[in-house]
C-alpha cells in the first residue's frame, strides 16, 4: 500500500551536509477544507507539515522559498544563535504537531537571521498561525495573524505598488479582518473590487463577500458597543 510520505534529499546550505526531509505524495494532497486566508485542512498527512526542512547536523532550517547564498554576517549570527546550542533532531520521518511547529520556529529565526524576503517571513508566519488554528489557540493564533500581517504589509511596500497582487492585497484585508482592524480590511477589500487593473475574479469575488462580511461585523460591534456589552 503505497505511503503518503516519501523521501528527497536535500543539502545543508550552512554545514553542507546531505540529508533526508519527507514530503506528501501529490495523491494524498487533498483538502477537506480551506479557510478565508487560504488555510487547509487534509483528509490525510498534512503537506503544511513538511514545508521545512531541518539539517540534523546543524539546525539549519529552510524552505523551498529560501535564497541559496548565505553571508559571512549570517554564518556567524546563526553560529552564535543556533549551531553551537544545537542538541540535534531528527525531523525526517512523520512530523507530530510539536515537530512542526519547532521546524517553523526555526526556520523564521533562519529567515530573520539571514534577513531573507518580507514574503519568506510572512509565509512562515502565517503557518505558525495555521498551526495554532488548527490547535485552538487563539491568542498564539492572533499573535502570528499580526506578525504574519506586518511582513505582507513590507511585501506589499516593496513589491505590490508595482505589481498588482491581487492575492496578497486580498490577503491583506482578510488578516485585518480576522485582527478586528475593519476599517483597514474594507479599505483593502475595496481596492481589489473597485481597481480596473485587476482581473483576478477569484479575488473579485471572495474579496467583495469578505467585505460583506466585514461591514456585518462592524455593525455587530456597534450594537454591541451601544448595548455595552462589547469585548474589551
Amino acid at each position: 500500500m503505497l505511503e503518503p510520505l516519501y523521501q528527497v534529499t536535500e543539502k545543508c546550505g550552512y554545514c553542507e551536509m546531505e540529508f533526508r526531509t519527507s514530503k506528501v505524495r501529490s495523491s494524498f494532497k487533498k483538502a477537506t477544507f480551506t479557510d478565508t486566508d487560504f488555510y487547509c485542512r487534509y483528509k490525510s498527512a498534512n503537506p503544511d507539515y513538511y514545508v521545512v526542512a531541518v539539517c540534523p547536523e546543524c539546525g539549519y532550517s529552510f524552505s523551498e522559498n529560501f535564497s541559496d547564498a548565505l553571508s559571512p554576517v549570517f554564518r556567524t549570527k546563526f553560529e552564535q544563535a543556533v549551531r553551537k546550542n544545537w542538541q540535534g533532531g531528527d525531523y525526517s520521518g512523520e512530523r507530530s504537531w510539536e515537530d512542526t511547529l519547532r521546524t517553523f520556529k526555526l526556520a523564521v529565526l533562519c529567515a530573520q537571521l539571514k534577513q531573507e524576503k518580507d514574503r519568506v517571513a510572512a509565509g512562515l508566519l502565517h503557518h505558525i498561525a495555521w498551526l495554532y488554528r488548527e490547535k485552538g489557540d487563539a491568542e498564539q493564533e492572533r499573535r502570528f495573524l499580526q506578525l504574519a500581517l506586518e511582513a505582507y504589509i513590507k511585501v506589499y511596500e516593496l513589491e505590490g505598488i508595482n505589481v498588482n497582487n491581487a492575492r496578497l492585497m486580498y490577503l491583506l484585508g482578510e488578516l485585518n479582518r480576522r485582527l478586528g482592524h475593519y476599517n483597514e480590511a474594507v479599505r483593502w477589500f475595496d481596492r481589489v473590487v473597485n481597481d480596473k487593473k485587476i482581473v483576478d475574479s477569484a479575488m473579485i469575488r471572495a474579496s467583495r463577500d469578505q467585505w460583506a462580511l466585514t461591514r456585518r461585523d462592524m455593525q455587530e460591534q456597534a450594537e454591541a458597543l451601544a448595548k455595552g456589552t462589547a469585548p474589551q
